[in-house]
Formats: structure tokens, sequence, C-alpha cells
């Protein structure tokens, strides 16, 4: 390989690849071809990171050349580029060059999907020759895993012209064809251990919400048993209270595709639709009792528990004294945010008419006015009314996105 001349060629002058069948195949050593095989394979149980470069190595010497080397395709940008990798020989220090998809003699081959040996490629391309560089003779063989996805080609480099025959031509087709089986086992093994590392890690963290959700029960449990006169209003209770909770677990399940990302988020208005459809179902009404109306907000999956429960117990206590005790009796939710602040508001109207606030608050009330202040840093202020009960509620937006 010497300086590059200034003779312009054309492409046909330069792709010889059916001198491939015109040359004499050399005598053929298959006992080095097999060992070929067998080194790839070893290398692919034990050593998989070793595979191209060794598969490179191994061409280089069947096939008599003086430098080999790896062209893989990247799609991106389109239409593409093709990365040296893995060089070995007189070239190995053009290691991470790149060439373009559709003016090289690599993407000559990829389009044929077959050997192709070219001659001089530096006389028709420019980039080749930019490179101050001969090239007497190249063969080049596409390679894919398993037949399916390109994964680019194989090229290896004589410093004479007329070296390369058809022998040459199938025996690095054979190796390449391995290869492409060997790449497609060694992703197969990836995947694998990578799914197995999603089950163990979605595993632990379905523990860890088990047991959130246990001592969130355990305290329902506790404080629902203090505020109740009779066992059964304290069955009520609670299983409304986890109904609830059941209700908002249902908008955050997980599964192995989700595992690594940020947890999804649930839209608030889809969490507090929920939450009140048994208020809805019970009614049994063709017009709507609720009236959800607000901008797509994502709840965290740690926050849902609490809106889940100062909303069960909103829709409640419209139930049992509010709006909802009439057939007439409307509730209207609505969100904005504004400054980092999201601010809720619960209206009810229809109901019977308030002539004053209650003298004491009930322990539901209590308990949604804790969840807001206590595990979101938020307020929950009660406005009685004549046409019904305001609640004003508002929550730093950061307090809703764990």
């Amino acid at each position: 390989m010497g300086m590059v001349g200034k003779f312009k060629a054309s492409g046909s002058d330069v792709f010889i690849t059916e001198e491939l069948g015109r040359r004499a195949p050399r005598e053929v050593d298959y006992l080095q071809e097999k060992r070929a095989l067998l080194d790839l394979a070893a290398r692919m149980a034990d050593q998989p990171a070793e595979v191209l470069p060794r598969f490179v190595e191994l061409a280089m010497k069947i096939a008599g050349g003086v430098s080999a080397g790896l062209s893989l395709y990247e799609e991106s940008p389109a239409p593409g580029v093709f990365r040296w990798r893995y060089l070995r020989g007189i070239l190995a220090t053009f290691e991470g060059a790149t060439t373009p998809r559709n003016h090289s003699p690599c993407g000559v081959t990829l389009d044929r999907n077959a050997p192709v040996l070219s001659a001089h490629p530096e006389r028709f391309y420019d980039w080749i020759a930019d490179a101050g560089i001969t090239v007497p003779e190249v063969l080049l063989v596409p390679l894919h895993i398993a037949g399916e996805t390109p994964l680019g080609t194989l090229w290896i480099v004589s410093d004479e012209e007329g070296h390369f025959d058809s022998g040459h031509a199938r025996a690095m087709t054979e190796l390449a064809a391995f290869l492409g089986i060997a790449l497609r086992m060694l992703r197969n093994e990836e995947r694998l251990q990578h799914a197995l590392g999603e089950q163990e890690t979605l595993a632990k963290e379905m523990s860890h919400r088990l047991k959130n959700l246990f001592t969130v029960a355990d305290g329902m449990i506790r404080l629902s048993a203090r505020s109740a006169e009779t066992k059964e209003e304290m069955a009520e209770v609670l299983s409304g209270r986890l109904q609830a909770l059941a209700s908002a677990h249902a908008l955050v399940r997980r599964s192995f595709s989700d595992v690594g990302r940020t947890p999804r988020a649930s839209d608030l208005r889809a969490l507090i639709e929920a939450v009140v459809q048994p208020h809805e179902d019970a009614a049994g009404g063709a017009t709507p009792r609720f009236a959800i109306e607000g901008p797509p907000f994502p709840c965290g999956d740690h926050s849902i528990n609490g809106i889940a429960l100062v909303f069960h117990e909103l829709a409640t206590n419209a139930a049992k004294y509010g709006a909802l005790q009439r057939a007439s009796g409307r509730v209207e939710v609505s969100w904005q945010c504004e400054d980092g602040t999201l601010r809720l508001s619960w209206v009810e109207r229809g109901g019977p008419p308030i002539a004053a606030a209650p003298a004491a608050r009930g322990f539901g009330s209590r308990l949604a006015e804790k969840a807001i202040v206590q595990q979101f840093a938020g307020t929950l202020d009660y406005e009685w009314r004549p046409s019904g009960l305001v609640v004003t509620i508002t929550m730093p937006l950061e307090s809703l996105s764990a």
C-alpha cells in the first residue's frame, strides 16, 4: 500500500466482484476454519467481550490480509454512517473513524447483501484518497445478527492485486454467518439477565409498597376503632376508607417495562373520579353528581394514599350531612396551579341549607386535615355557606410529585 495517485475511476472500475468467480481458489485449510469457529464459540461462552476483536483477527489470518476491521452501521443521524471498530494490521490507526452509509464500499456491500470485491476504491471515493493511502484490493462481507438485523460489514485488505478468490469469499461468509448467530445468542443472554434484574427490582418495590400499605391500613384501623361507637359503624367507615385506598392503588400498577424508570404518575382527575365513583353508582341517576374540572396534573405514587383518603372523607361527609343527601345535590371539584402551589376547591350545592358551622368536627374531617397538613404541608379550610359547604385545599406542587 502506498500513496494515492491522481487517476479518477468510475464505480464500475473499482468493483470487480465477478473476479472472485474467475480466480481459482487456493487449497482450503478446513482445519484452520474449524479451529476458528471453535475459538469464537469458546470466547462467546467465557469472554463475550472478545468475540468481535477475535473475529477480525481470525478473518485477517484466514484470508491472508494485511489489515481488517468491522464497519458497524449507525442509523442516526440519517442516512447513517459506518464506524470502524476492532481494526487490525496497518490500518489500525483509523480506529473509530466514520464513513458515509451511501458513499462507501460498505454501503454497496449491505445493499447487495453479498460479498463484494473492490480494487483501488480510493480512485472513486474521495474520502479514502484524502486519507493518503492506496488499497490494492479489499474483500467485504455483510454482517447480520442471525440474518436479520444489519450490523455492518467485515472487510479485509490485501497489499497486492489479484489476491482474493472465491475460497476467501466462502470462508469469510461462513465465518460471518456464525458470528451473526453468536451475537444473537449474546443479545438473548443479555436480555435474559436484564429481565431477571428487573424481576428482582420489581419484587423489592412491591414488597416496599405492601409494607407501606399495611402501615396505612393499620393506622386506619386503630383510629377508626377510637372514633366508632359500634362495631357496625367501624366496619362501615373502615370499609369505605379501604375501598378508597384500593381505588387509588389500582391506578399505579407497575410492570417490568417500568423498572428503572421514574414511577408513572397518576392523573389527579382519574384519582378523584375513582374515589367518588361509588357515590355516583349509589345515586343511579342519569345526571352526574360530580363535576370535576382541572388541567392534567400528575400525582406521584406516594401521594395518592393521602389524596384518596381526603376526597373519600369529603364525599362521605357530603353523603351523610351535605349535598349528596338529596337527589338534587351536586359537588363541583376544580383545581389550578399557580406559583408552585396546587389550589383545589370542593363546592357543594343543592343539599340541605346550612344554618351554621357544626359545633365539632368528626373524625373523618380531622383525618383529612391531618393528611393535608402533615403529609403535604398544605392547608385545608372549611366555609359553611347556606348554599353548601365549600372546602379549599392548597398544597405545594413538590409535595405531590413523590
